[in-house]
């Protein structure tokens, strides 16, 4: 694997890590603020709806410099939002620095999966992809726990203060590693945009949104599901959150090794395995033990599908894959942002810290759904395809 990927990594790392710390830290974050858990959850949609929108906005200004570049600036953007956070005097302060931050995440994902896409051979697409996705997915087992750590121990401005030097360090890991890559010519931005005319990239994202939201539905609220439910310390947090990771580590890995050959099997599989699992977590959180691997397998399945999902997107959009593969990142985070919502509704409502489970459940098994239905309307244009190019083949003859 070329070594730019590393620096990929090392962006997707702080970016990773500045996402998914929150979710250990939301009591803290709670008490210092005077707001309640599903208030604070807040911070979490938030982030995901600044990554939705972030993503074609900074990916269409971004069209007329160098990917490398703009992968730079993306950085220092990131870096200012966590800097805003860390010294947030109210919430609505704090909220604003996770949105900052936010803008450069769907774009920096997009703009990496096609950079990592370029570097290697046709075959091994996935897998770089995985490569990059790395950085995201180690962040789980070191960054968030770590962050945790540190939040619960020191403070959670320190946290972030930190997460704004891992920003520090992507941005030069981008500068040194990443080969300098000229815009690509004859790609205009209305050609980004006419790839969203494939309903197989709508439907590639739309999976994307309910798989990965059933995931965020059972993590956004892990450390009170967990400390409250379970019967869990709070310093215990830290491990889940390593175990979390771990899971996702391995389920990216796996996912990128088989998507290049086993696309739309390996969704089956991770989708309809992730929505059993997580249904389950509303009885197995009241066990530790149990508790403990359900994390580990709801990173591990959720995880297994960001290769396959964002390689559908960039194979369906092909020639114009930049802007699409941008908006797909948005569509893993408009999933996070319509689960912690809906999460904190159903805790909101008395329905205990494991109802968001449910919703998690239903939100993995509708993308298996669409899955389904997406194979479906492919071999039907496929089979469609033979009897148009006959019909035309006769008119030729005919004239």
């Amino acid at each position: 694997m070329p070594l730019a990927l590393l620096a990929l990594a090392i962006g997707a790392f702080g970016i990773g890590t500045t996402e998914f710390v929150i979710m250990g830290l939301l009591p803290q974050v709670a008490a210092d603020f005077g707001v309640s858990i599903p208030t604070s959850g807040l911070l979490v949609t938030g982030y995901a709806l600044g990554v939705v929108v972030g993503a074609p906005l900074m990916t269409a200004l971004g069209t007329r410099i160098s990917r490398k570049r703009m992968l730079m600036l993306l950085m220092v953007l990131f870096t200012v939002g966590n800097l805003l956070s860390a010294l947030a005097p109210t919430f609505g302060t704090m909220l604003a620095g996770r949105i900052v931050a936010s803008l450069a995440h769907g774009a920096f994902f997009g703009i990496g999966a096609v950079v990592a896409a370029d570097l290697v051979a046709p075959h091994k697409k996935a897998g770089a992809i995985a490569m990059m996705f790395t950085g995201l997915t180690v962040a789980n087992v070191v960054g968030v726990p770590g962050g945790t750590l540190i939040g619960q121990s020191i403070g959670w401005r320190t946290t972030f203060a930190v997460v704004a030097a891992l920003g520090v360090v992507g941005l030069a890991g981008i500068a040194k590693l990443v080969p300098e890559v000229p815009t690509p010519q004859g790609v205009r931005l209305r050609d980004e945009v006419a790839a969203f005319k494939n309903a197989q990239v709508l439907l590639a994202m739309a999976m994307t949104v309910l798989g990965f939201g059933g995931v965020f539905a059972a993590i956004t609220y892990i450390a009170p599901m967990m400390t409250e439910v379970a019967g869990f310390a709070d310093s215990s947090v830290t491990w889940l959150l390593v175990l979390f990771g771990l899971g996702m580590v391995g389920g990216n890995l796996l996912g990128g090794r088989f998507a290049d050959r086993h696309l739309m099997p390996l969704l089956y599989l991770t989708l309809g395995a992730l929505a059993l699992v997580i249904a389950l977590f509303t009885v197995t959180a009241h066990h530790k033990a149990l508790a403990a691997v359900s994390v580990a397998l709801i990173g591990a399945l959720g995880f297994a599908t960001v290769p396959p999902l964002q390689k559908r997107v960039l194979d369906q959009a092909h020639g114009a894959p930049t802007l699409a593969s941008a908006v797909n990142i948005g569509a893993f985070n408009l999933g996070n942002a319509l689960a912690a919502w809906l999460g904190g509704m159903v805790i909101a409502s008395g329905l205990g810290l494991t109802a968001p489970n449910w919703v998690g459940a239903l939100l993995a098994a509708s993308a298996l759904v669409l899955a389904v239905l997406s194979s479906a309307l492919e071999r039907r244009d496929r089979g469609a395809a033979p009897a148009v190019e006959a019909v035309r083949e006769a008119e030729l003859v005919s004239r």
